[in-house]
Formats: C-alpha cells, sequence, structure tokens
C-alpha cells in the first residue's frame, strides 16, 4: 500500500509538470523545447536518462564476474562525450536541425537519410523496451502481483502514464520531468547505500576503506589481451559507444538541442559526461557491499547479477522496498518517456516529412506507446541474459550501420551510391555476426563490445568501395 501511495504522489508531481510545461505547446515545443532550456537544467536530468533502470538493476550485480572492470567503459565515456561536443554539436547547431539524421541526407543523400531514420527507430524501440521492462518486472513483483493484475496490464499501464504526461509539452516537459526522475534516482540510490552499511554494522568511513581494500573492487585489466574486461577494449569502445548511443541517438542529442546555444550544450554535454565515473562507483560499491551484506547473513549469492539487489530488498524491512521502486521509477521513465519522444520526431520528421502536422504527431506517439508495450512484451519472453549485456548487445548490431554512415560523411569527401546504402548497413550486422561465431569456433575468442567498431567499419568500407570520388 505504501508503494502504491509513494508512485501516485510522484506520478501528481509528474503530471503537475507537465501541466505546467505544455500550456501553449506547439510542434516546435513538442520537438525541440523552443530552443529555451537551461543548460544546467538538461545536464542534471541527463544523468538520470542515461543511467536508466537497467543501472539501477545490473550494475551493482557486475561486480560478481567481472569486478568493477565496468569503471574502464565509463572512462571512455569521458573522452567520448568530449569528441561529441567538440565535433558533432557544432555540426548539428550549424544545420539547426530537429532531426540528427537530415545530415546524412544533405551530405550522402536521401536513401542514406531513411536509411539512418530506420535504423534508430529500430534501435531504440528495441533498447529503450528492454530499459523499461525492468521497471516493468519490479513494479509486477512488488505491487501488482499481489492485486493480481496480469503482466501485460501492468506493462500498458505505465506506458498509458507516459503518453499522458509528454503528450502535449513533449521534450519541455522532460527536460524538467527528468530533473525531478535524477534527483528521485539518487536519493534512492544513497538511502540504499546507507541501509548496507548500517547492516553490516559500520561506518561510512569503514565502508569506503573495505570496498577499496576488496578483491571485487579490481578496476584495470592490462595483462589479458583476450578478455573482454581488458582496459584498452573497455576504454575504446566507451569512447565509441558514447559517439553513437548519444552523439548519434535522437533521443539523447534532442534534449541537447533544446540549448539556447552551441556554448550552452557543449557546457551541457560535458557537465553530465563527467559525472558518469562517480555515478557508476556508487552503483558498483553498491554491489560490493552487498556481497558482504550476503555473507554475514549466510545467504548463496544469486545466479544472475541482476537479482543481487532485488534479492536484498526483498529480505529487507519497509522503507527499503520503497526507496528500490522509487528509484527504479525514475530511472526507467526518464529514458523511456524521451526514447518516445524522440521515436515519434524521427517518424513524422523523417520518416512522413510532415513535421508540421500537429495532428499526425499525436497519432504517431500514441502508435509508438502501442508498439512500445508490444516490445516489452516480446522481450519477456525471449530475455535469458545480462540486461545490461543485452543492451549492448543490441547497440552493437545495430547503431554500427550509424557510426560507419557517419563516419564516411564526416571523414572523407567521397560521394555514395545512394541507393545501395540501405543493402549494406544491413549486410554488415548480418556479417559481423558470422564473424564473430566463425572467430569464436576457431580460437575461442568472443568480441564484446568492441563488435560495434566492427560493425561500424564493415559499413564505412562497403561505402567506401561502392562510392566514388567528388
Amino acid at each position: 500500500m505504501y508503494i502504491i501511495i509513494i508512485v501516485i504522489l510522484y506520478f501528481s508531481l509528474l503530471f503537475a509538470v507537465s501541466w505546467w510545461t505544455g500550456r501553449r505547446a506547439t510542434n516546435a515545443t513538442f520537438y525541440r523545447a523552443d530552443r529555451r532550456s537551461p543548460w544546467y537544467m538538461v545536464a542534471f536530468g541527463m544523468v538520470g536518462a542515461s543511467i536508466s533502470g537497467v543501472t539501477f538493476v545490473s550494475v551493482p550485480g557486475m561486480v560478481l564476474h567481472s569486478q568493477m572492470t565496468y569503471l574502464q567503459t565509463c572512462m571512455g565515456f569521458i573522452v567520448g562525450y568530449v569528441l561529441v561536443a567538440l565535433i558533432l554539436l557544432p555540426i548539428y547547431y550549424r544545420l539547426n536541425l530537429t532531426s540528427i539524421y537530415a545530415f546524412l541526407g544533405q551530405r550522402l543523400g536521401r536513401h542514406s537519410y531513411r536509411t539512418g531514420s530506420w535504423f534508430f527507430l529500430l534501435s531504440k524501440m528495441a533498447g529503450a523496451a528492454l530499459k523499461f521492462y525492468v521497471v516493468c518486472v519490479i513494479l509486477q513483483q512488488f505491487v501488482f502481483s499481489e492485486l493480481g493484475v496480469p503482466f501485460f496490464m501492468t506493462v500498458a499501464g505505465l506506458v498509458l502514464l507516459i503518453w499522458l504526461y509528454t503528450r502535449q509539452g513533449g521534450i519541455k516537459t522532460l527536460v524538467w520531468t527528468d530533473t525531478l526522475q535524477t534527483l528521485c534516482l539518487f536519493t534512492a540510490l544513497l538511502i540504499i547505500i546507507y541501509k548496507v552499511i548500517a547492516d553490516l554494522g559500520m561506518t561510512v568511513g569503514e565502508a569506503a576503506a573495505l570496498v577499496n581494500s576488496h578483491e571485487l573492487s579490481r578496476v584495470f585489466v592490462f595483462d589479458d589481451w583476450m578478455s573482454k574486461q581488458n582496459f584498452w577494449k573497455q576504454f575504446v569502445s566507451g569512447a565509441f559507444i558514447v559517439v553513437v548511443m548519444t552523439g548519434l541517438d535522437q533521443d539523447m542529442m534532442q534534449k541537447n538541442l533544446t540549448c539556447r546555444d552551441l556554448r550552452s550544450a557543449q557546457k551541457d554535454m560535458c557537465t553530465y559526461g563527467l559525472a558518469f565515473v562517480p555515478a557508476n562507483l556508487l552503483f558498483l560499491s553498491l554491489g560490493v557491499l552487498l556481497t558482504l551484506w550476503y555473507q554475514q547473513k549466510g545467504m548463496g549469492l544469486p545466479a544472475m547479477g541482476d537479482e543481487l539487489l532485488p534479492v536484498f530488498v526483498s529480505h529487507s524491512s519497509f522503507p527499503i522496498s520503497l526507496f528500490f521502486v522509487l528509484g527504479i521509477v525514475a530511472a526507467s521513465f526518464s529514458s523511456a518517456d524521451s526514447a518516445l519522444a524522440s521515436l515519434t520526431t524521427i517518424y513524422c520528421v523523417d520518416i512522413k516529412e510532415r513535421g508540421d502536422d500537429e495532428s499526425l504527431r499525436k497519432r504517431v506517439h500514441w502508435l509508438m506507446c502501442v508498439v512500445f508495450v508490444l516490445f516489452i512484451l516480446l522481450f519477456k519472453v525471449v530475455n535469458s541474459t545480462s540486461l545490461i549485456d543485452a543492451i549492448y548487445t543490441i547497440v552493437a548490431y545495430t547503431y554500427g550501420p550509424l557510426l560507419g554512415l557517419f563516419a564516411f560523411g564526416l571523414l572523407t569527401r567521397r560521394s555514395v551510391r545512394d541507393c545501395v546504402v540501405p543493402y549494406i548497413a544491413v549486410a554488415s550486422p548480418l556479417l559481423c555476426y558470422v564473424i564473430d561465431y566463425g572467430v569464436g569456433q576457431a580460437t575461442g575468442y568472443r568480441f564484446g563490445y568492441e563488435l560495434l567498431l566492427l560493425n561500424g567499419l564493415l559499413t564505412f568500407a562497403g561505402l567506401w568501395l561502392t562510392g566514388r570520388r567528388q
């Protein structure tokens, strides 16, 4: 009952913000927030939007199989955000873009433009549904199962809430709701960490010293080139993951493009980029503390890392379950709501080329919510892996062609045979899968996050071989 009350209060705040920001809203408000967003609000909100509920659940459990080596990827993130701020943002602002894939149309051609847009639609729909699946499962487990509500109704109801508070203000609403959601997320995280420390009978200083000396706190791997956790693999992959998942992602860039000018957007980008190392350090430290908690209680560690935090919460007294649900809801909704807004933008502006049609925008926004529900239900049927690894696998296969397309457009002066670009973009991920499988069978080596780079390189090579000098 307490969880239901806190969720109702939380969404009451979101609807209040939605009403305030949605007054006299137009398509320009929905797509670009009229280019009036304060950069510091965007930066703070983007931290929560980037983290998502998957981080809340999966990252603490990553210490069980890869220690704190994920921080190597987070260090690469910083480089990636600087590259996006210095290279991509100036282009997007100079061209005054609503959809970033319009750059492909101006540089390479109409088929390239449509290819980039469709790959984003597929990638974002799958990735966002995977992230939102977390909050649906958690709320089903902690709230709705006891009330006899089936899972599909839980999913439909939560997505309906997103539609209700974003349907008018769009991105302008999300800039402000993300700020609220980020605040709730980190409040919940810090309270959970404090609860674990208190259960262990330690002070905060003692817990920090213990985490620092624990064997699970290993960060760097320089000595094993075959390991997926090798520093240079993760660092370089982290930089390119940001370039692709932020710089080439309409969802993430759409909020940055609501800032008043380029300089404000660059400050916003670099500020929240630096926040990822300390933020993920908190999540990983929680994972180490939880392993100590399990040992103290004489409990075996969960088979899957994603269960490390939820199992702890299920054995904890009120109000930890309340703060856990609040953190999950805040993290997941801040990611899903902006994804649906960006998917609506891409379909209306790029696919239908009717960015001024308000009636179309409202119909498409509703349609994207319906498809979103179907994707979540589909993932419930097929999910069998760590959530965060599943997301990066989707990224590697579907964002790789975007990386290749933008790299070709930015780094070369060659033109392309525009009509063959869609075939190259489809063939590259398929060839990546064959290479990954073949190398694994022959040598035992399996590609990790670097599969994204291979995919982008294959797309780039295909465009080069079929293109011609201007």
